[in-house]
């Protein structure tokens, strides 16, 4: 007994199921038996036509077939077989007795995919159903395959193709046939491909495909073509050369794919890299990227390079008060009314202009946005400062125009700053720190101008950030200083409280608060600065307190977005509460232009400092445009007559009428009206005449140290020896005789 053979080794079923059809009995037997016992699944079919009545609901893994049959022959039944639906590809074994070519030949007509001469060797008859299932299975798995890798294809838009030297010239697989807009049974040529291509760019392929050919390179290339409906496709193709046995190139073999999406998509990836997605404007890595460029060419042909900084003055503001939406949508008008100033190039990328000439240098002109509210022009090659002034004062022009933003009319200027290469920076990291500090030298004069880089702007850079630096360290190091300057109540001839001003002691002088102040606001130091002068104040009040019953306030001027701080009240709270002071030494002083600004942002603060009994100053009052009706609302103590109106006190009558109105508005709120800025006999005259009784200036004293006021106070005031006083017996002397003789003509 022969043992069975091992079908699962070779990926096939364990027992394979064999339609045996043969009209000898005996044949059939035995045939039967002898497959059976070497694994395999037999059923009988004693005809032709039994056959086919098994296989119309059956299909065997392989079919054997004798030739000679009555009725239906072998031959006849194959052909019936292949004819039936699915059965185009099962393996048909022909079992003849006749050894000769012609029933061979028939054998294969017939559709039989191979046959066997009728024998008693049943181990080669095994062997070979054993070959036939194992190429069938081969032969159905590499179907699958090549039906995968077309579907594969079909969805990456692939297909492949050969071309020869010979006559069979080129070939492409239906799904490339599909990527140039061709049905699998179209016909095409090489020639035929290459007019796909537009004229101006098919010359330069066709000299490349030669050289690749004359050189038997591998060939790699982005193709444009048109397809015959008018669609433009971008076609990548692949190739390498095929030799034959000599070395000799016969050929190439290649892929075709289209990629007209991918590289959309690239191009897309890569203008979101290189250009602002709000504007459209370069970035500021493409402008960084232009500016390196146009310097190297700038260097290379020995020509001058503009850099142009632009930054828009009220921007701020506007996106704050109107939201964001309408900031992005000034910000889009603002780079088309920039983008009209210079000769814009959206198209200098990366490895673009190399091969553009010996001008190609002008396409890197344009306006980037470098962020925010900030852009950046450049003029790639300018003769003199001129050419650059003329682009910025172009540039200053068109944002004086109003710009409609949600139906808001809106004025934005713009601060320019121009640096130029290579008198202002080698670098383009130079260019842009020098136009830097040209426009904030055009900020710190009043914005809405231009300003070219020159040595003294950089000097004057250099003195604020020396200047920033060491205030940070001014705190630490106890520079900071509080000078004290008194309220006089010139009917008592005595001081009624103080007004705190902070100095800074640095290397042995004074800096004025003009020099330090505004940078403390624009660098946030404003708000250390500030709580140290509370705390300082505090323990001030508590050391004049303890040493001469002490029992007024002593003022400090806090910037206005300090009030609006939840930590504000309980700061002070532990300011005074630290030094066991109660909470009426601290006044608070607010100018109005502040008040006004942030007026809503102020006022649950405001109330709750009225609360704990912390009385708010209006300072500069009279100087601020609003509605004086937030007086009759605001809990607010006191008003300070502003220094403009006491300057001109008894030379103007305007200033007299102002302070009057002022004088007369503050009594019938019954708040306390305070001059400052007293400098003369004259002014306190009129002062003291009009009603006003509480004054501060340098004619009493400029601020002072808290120990030299304590010895003016001493020296001049208790002594009552101060030229003021004798100065204001006279005037209540004067008015007191003028009232008494007016009691006797009335009577």
């Amino acid at each position: 007994m022969n043992p069975p053979l091992s079908f699962a080794d070779a990926g096939l079923p364990a027992s394979p199921a064999v339609l045996l059809v043969d009209d000898d009995e005996v044949n059939l037997l035995l045939t039967t038996l002898a497959l059976r016992e070497r694994g395999f699944t037999i059923t009988e079919a004693s005809s032709g036509e039994r056959a086919l009545e098994l296989l119309a609901d059956w299909v065997p893994d392989i079919i054997v077939l004798d030739a000679m049959m009555p009725t239906l022959d072998g031959f006849a039944t194959c052909r019936a077989i292949r004819a039936m639906n699915g059965f185009e590809n099962v393996p048909v074994l022909m079992l003849t007795g006749l050894d000769d070519d012609a029933s061979i030949t028939r054998a294969y007509q017939a559709g039989a995919t191979d046959f066997f001469v009728k024998a008693t060797q049943w181990s080669l008859l095994a062997g070979r159903l054993h070959y036939l299932l194992r190429a069938s299975r081969t032969r159905i798995e590499l179907e699958r395959s090549t039906a995968k890798l077309a579907r594969a294809q079909d969805l990456a838009r692939m297909g492949s193709f050969d071309w020869r030297r010979s006559e069979a010239g080129l070939v492409v697989s239906p799904e490339g046939l599909r990527v140039f807009g061709y049905g699998a049974q179209d016909g095409v040529s090489l020639r035929r491909l290459l007019r796909m291509v537009p004229r101006d760019e098919r010359r330069a392929l066709m000299r490349l495909l030669h050289d690749v050919l004359r050189q038997s390179s591998v060939l790699a290339i982005d193709v444009p073509i048109t397809l015959y409906d008018g669609n433009r496709r971008i076609i990548h193709v692949e190739a390498e050369p095929e030799y034959n046995e000599h070395g000799h190139t016969i050929g190439y073999t290649g892929i075709v794919q289209d990629v007209t999406d991918r590289r959309a998509a690239e191009d897309r990836i890569r203008h979101l890299a290189n250009f602002d997605a709000l504007t459209g404007l370069p970035n500021r890595h493409q402008l960084i990227w232009r500016a390196e460029r146009a310097l190297e060419y700038a260097r290379r042909g020995q020509h001058q390079f503009a850099l142009l900084l632009i930054d828009l003055d009220r921007f701020k503001i506007i996106n704050d008060t109107l939201g964001h939406a309408a900031g992005d949508e000034l910000l889009m008008e603002v780079a088309r009314r920039l983008r009209a100033c210079v000769r814009h190039s959206d198209q200098a990328l990366e490895g673009s202009i190399e091969t553009a000439g010996a001008r190609s240098h002008r396409t890197l002109e344009a306006v980037g946005r470098l962020g925010g509210d900030e852009f950046v022009a450049l003029l790639p090659e300018v003769a003199e400062d001129r050419d650059a002034a003329r682009v910025a004062n172009r540039i200053l022009e068109v944002m004086r125009e109003p710009i409609f933003v949600s139906g808001q009319e809106c004025f934005v200027t713009a601060s320019v700053g121009v640096a130029i290469y290579p008198r202002d920076g080698a670098t383009v990291a130079d260019l842009m720190r020098n136009s830097d500090v040209a426009m904030y030298s055009v900020k710190d004069q009043g914005k809405n101008a231009a300003a070219i880089y020159g040595p003294q702007l950089a000097g004057r850079g250099r003195e604020k950030l020396e200047l920033e630096t060491a205030l940070h360290k001014a705190i630490e190091r106890d520079e900071i200083v509080l000078h004290y300057q008194p309220k006089i109540d010139v009917r008592k001839s005595a001081m009624v409280g103080v007004e705190a001003l902070m100095r800074w002691n640095r290397g042995g002088r004074l800096v004025p608060p003009g020099d330090f102040i505004p940078l403390a606001e624009e660098t946030g130091l404003i708000v250390p600065l500030s709580e140290w002068a509370l705390r300082e104040a505090a323990r001030q009040a508590k050391a004049w307190q303890t040493s001469r019953g002490f029992s007024d306030s002593i003022a400090v001027n806090l910037p206005s977005h300090l009030f609006s701080r939840s930590d504000l009240i309980e700061h002070i709270h532990q300011c005074v509460t630290g030094f066991g002071v109660p909470h009426r030494v601290i006044q608070l002083e607010i100018t109005e232009d502040n008040l006004m600004k942030d007026l809503q942002d102020v006022i649950p603060s405001l109330h709750r400092l009225n609360e704990i009994g912390v009385e708010i100053s209006i300072d500069d009052f009279g100087t601020g445009y609003s509605s004086l009706a937030y007086l009759t609302t605001l809990p607010i103590s006191e008003l300070k007559i502003d220094r403009s109106f006491v300057r001109d006190l008894g030379i103007t009558p305007q200033s007299s009428a102002v302070v009057t109105a002022i004088i007369a508005l503050a009594r019938s709120l019954g708040l306390r009206v305070v001059a400052e800025g007293v400098e003369t006999l004259r002014q306190m005259e009129v002062l003291h005449r009009l009603g006003c009784f509480i004054m501060q200036g340098f004619l009493f004293s400029p601020g002072k140290p808290a120990e030299d006021l304590d010895r003016w106070l001493e020296q001049m005031v208790l002594p009552r020896k101060a030229p003021w006083i004798g100065q204001v017996s006279e005037i209540d002397f004067a008015t007191d005789a003028v009232r008494a003789a007016s009691g006797r003509i009335h009577r």
